[in-house]
């Protein structure tokens, strides 16, 4: 099938705006892939104090003739997705020695869960959290001693952060293994209308916590197709994982042998071998294309519209929100996950997966085949399906059919025509909308706002009984410069209830929300931010504002806002507790939401 026009257009678009950058990384990266094998620049004294606790393997080491794999892990066993993650180093060393190589945990980063901090001060950290992630995994890296690297990581700031330091050691071939979604529990359109009737208090705090607890049950990633699930899926269409790896469940046996298929590739695509496949030749636009559609047939987490641009640009390549608008517009929705609908990622899975979807997409013109993945030439090959042969992972074709069509339709019948993202852009600014999950009859929000500077104020208003008349909900001073850009998901209770009163009602902020929000209409990462001189800190109390994801406009059409002082907040309790001090250079110097909010890019 050939590709689609827009498909064409926007990755030409994409290479062109990139042609500088991407010149200059791809120079970079070859000039440290001809340098060999990394070993071979240590002294002696570096070399023995690297392989000092290798009993048994030292000589292979030092021989340079075995290649060596480093292993990035993002394990706590407070975080229930990366949990699993205990048990693969030693998985991964035995796999390694099986086939003649040797393998190393190189070092550690942090895993911040968004769901113990959701509404919390820590949550300010969360996002400058997946920068933290890219420096640890460099200084890991940086002992220069692996011809391939490991990456262990699932959840929301972790796989981004893991990408660019894999993108910035792009001259070594990388493979991300993940630990799959935690079995089905409470379904998750319960837990959100038992949330619902928290916020209203018409149940108590036992039974809230009775119905959480019933929803994140066990090891794995949670259920619902929020970031972390979105990150899975980016893997595989990006061709970073292997083929059907990203919703196997964890603690399993097909689990396991994908681990160790995935250690055996790590160490067949060195540079010692005769595949090699640096990371450099797989992240080009045409990969990041490939995601970014994925994002759109999936009605994945709009978290991955901040990360995306800081994974691009650590390879040389430039994004922008007009590219994700574009491909969204001819993108399929395929899927109903949680929040769009009532599957959960078993589910989905079950129902085809991936694997169908790709397959799909391929088949529709919509995702360029010619790439170099972990796997092989050709995204084809992530149309397979892994199933075991003993303790071994055999591939076999996928059946190409859905086995739910309530769950997962073909591109040629999807649940909509579109992707479910929308660019907004106007007198207040560029942010992004996530239509997905939106009643049609609500794309259109048109009334006057109410200002507010932290979320906490949101709920003591709705508390009050403030909200009787539509309105449009203006949180500010909510980005990344301001306070880290926290996630503001502890108000989709509020407005879903406002809603469900028959008030038409929006969210407008320069912040963010969860991966999991959905059915209320809300202007997102809205640029520039208030503490960055944006037009959203001229509005007040009582302005018009309308939200028109039809048009992608974002406008207060009867306000001079130029005319206005911008307003001023108090941000001097944002710089301390719970580790807020040590993140104020962050502040100060991190980019734009738009180009990926990051400070080390």
């Amino acid at each position: 099938m050939a590709l689609h026009p827009k498909i064409v257009e926007v990755t030409d678009r994409i290479r062109a705006r990139s042609e500088g950058p991407r010149k200059t990384y791809l120079d970079t990266m070859a000039r440290a892939a001809s340098a060999g094998p990394r070993r071979s620049h240590l002294t002696c004294g570096n070399q023995a104090h690297a392989y000092a606790a290798m009993e048994g393997q030292k000589d292979a080491l030092v021989a340079e003739t075995a290649p060596n794999i480093g292993i990035i892990t993002a394990y706590n066993d407070m975080l229930s997705a990366h949990q699993p993650f205990e048990t693969y180093p030693n998985l991964i060393k035995k796999a390694a020695n099986a086939v003649g190589a040797t393998a190393q945990v190189a070092g550690g980063v942090p895993a911040m869960c968004d769901g113990v901090t959701q509404g919390q001060t820590g949550m300010e950290l969360s996002l400058f959290s997946r920068d933290v992630i890219a420096l640890a995994a460099a200084v890991g890296l940086s002992h220069n001693t692996f011809d391939s690297a490991i990456y262990l990581g699932v959840c929301d700031k972790i796989v981004p952060g893991l990408v660019m330091a894999a993108a910035t050691f792009g001259y070594i071939p990388s493979i991300f293994l993940p630990a799959g979604p935690m079995v089905s529990g409470l379904p998750n359109d319960e837990k959100s209308r038992i949330r619902q009737l928290f916020a209203t208090g018409e149940i108590g705090r036992e039974e809230l916590m009775k119905a959480e607890m019933a929803s994140y049950h066990g090891p794995g990633t949670c259920t619902f197709y929020g970031t972390a699930n979105s990150n899975q899926m980016l893997m595989e269409f990006m061709g970073l994982h292997l083929p059907g790896a990203s919703f196997v469940n964890p603690n399993t046996p097909l689990r396991d042998a994908l681990t160790v298929a995935g250690t055996e590739r790590a160490a067949q695509i060195t540079a010692l071998g005769n595949n090699f496949t640096p990371v450099s030749d797989i992240l080009d636009e045409r990969a990041f294309v490939n995601g970014l559609v994925g994002l759109m047939a999936t009605g994945g987490s709009t978290n991955l519209v901040l990360h995306l641009p800081a994974m691009a640009r650590a390879a040389g390549i430039v994004l922008d929100l007009q590219d994700f608008s574009d491909l969204s517009d001819v993108t399929p929705l395929m899927a109903k996950v949680y929040p769009n609908g009532l599957a959960d990622v078993n589910h989905f899975h079950a129902a085809g997966g991936l694997g169908y979807m790709i397959g799909e997409l391929l088949n529709a013109g919509l995702l360029h085949d010619d790439v170099r993945t972990v796997a092989g030439d050709g995204l084809e090959l992530y149309t397979q399906e892994p199933k075991l042969d003993g303790d071994r992972i055999v591939y076999a074709p996928g059946d190409g059919q859905t086995q739910n069509d309530k769950i997962l339709r073909p591109a040629s019948d999807p649940f909509q025509k579109t992707g479910g993202l929308q660019q907004l852009e106007g007198n207040l600014g560029r942010g992004v909308m996530k239509t997905s999950a939106v009643a049609k009859e609500r794309h259109i929000v048109e009334a006057p706002c109410r200002i507010f500077h932290d979320q906490d104020s949101v709920k003591a208003a709705f508390k009050a009984g403030e909200f009787t008349d539509d309105t449009i909900i203006v949180v500010r001073f909510q980005g990344p410069k301001s306070n880290g850009m926290p996630e503001l998901h502890g108000l989709t209770p509020v407005l879903a209830v406002l809603q469900d009163r028959g008030l038409k009602v929006a969210l407008v902020t320069d912040g963010r929300m969860s991966g999991a929000s959905g059915k209320v209409p809300s202007a997102i990462h809205v640029c520039p931010e208030a503490a960055d001189g944006g037009p959203i800190g001229r509005l007040r109390d009582g302005d018009i504002v309308r939200l028109d994801a039809v048009k992608g406009t974002i406008d207060a059409p009867h306000v001079q806002l130029d005319d206005r002082e911008l307003a001023i907040a108090d941000l001097t309790g944002n710089g301390t507790g719970v580790g807020r001090e040590l993140f104020a250079t962050f502040r100060q110097t991190v980019g734009r939401a738009t180009d990926g909010a990051s400070v080390v890019l």
